[in-house]
């Protein structure tokens, strides 16, 4: 049986996507539980590291990601 993949790093692809005028940069993807690591920017200030639903990941960056 293969082993699943804990986390996959993405911080080396510069993922970047907006929602409400606030900016993402994914960091790592969690296939088991399918969420994000995300760093988030506010007008250009760094507000921290949170975790996001891949649900709530607009389309276009889902097609990079590919959970699958």
């Amino acid at each position: 049986m293969a082993k699943k993949k804990k986390s996959v790093e993405l911080s080396d692809q510069n993922i970047t996507f907006n929602i409400l005028k606030v900016s993402y940069k994914v960091i790592r993807f969690y296939p088991s539980s399918l969420e994000l690591d995300v760093m988030v920017h506010d007008d250009g200030v760094k507000l921290g590291m949170q975790k996001i639903a891949f649900a709530h990941v607009p389309k276009e960056i889902k097609k990079i990601i590919k959970p699958n």
